[in-house]
């Protein structure tokens, strides 16, 4: 039996949906910000929220694909849980932090926009 085959095949998709669970997320609740930041223009805020989507996806993508370099011969069971722990918590650990990069760029963004009325 080959593990690192098994983990390849829960890590991914796992990966792929926690990353579009928070990339639709943040692209339906993050859309009211942007509507506010751009003076209620909803064709320019559509359309950055759509072009952060894309560069959200790109980079988690990339790094969830980067991370199946760095994997060591996965021997038995437990060494399978032990580096989907890793992988996966590093995956959420990125996403977290674009998550609260992109919330402060939007408030700089929503204060320097609410300053300049």
């Amino acid at each position: 039996m080959n593990y690192n085959i098994i983990t390849y095949l829960i890590y991914l998709p796992l990966s792929v949906a926690l990353t579009v669970w928070v990339g639709t997320t943040l692209f339906k609740n993050g859309r009211i910000f942007l509507i506010e930041i751009f003076k209620g223009n909803r064709d320019h805020a559509d359309s950055v929220n759509r072009l952060l989507l894309v560069g959200f996806y790109l980079i988690n993508f990339g790094y969830t694909l980067y991370m199946l370099e760095t994997w060591r011969t996965i021997n038995h069971a437990q060494d399978l849980i032990e580096v989907l722990s890793v992988k996966l918590g590093g995956i959420v650990i990125i996403l977290g932090l674009m998550h609260f990069f992109n919330l402060f760029v939007l408030f700089k963004m929503r204060k320097k926009a609410t300053q300049v009325t």
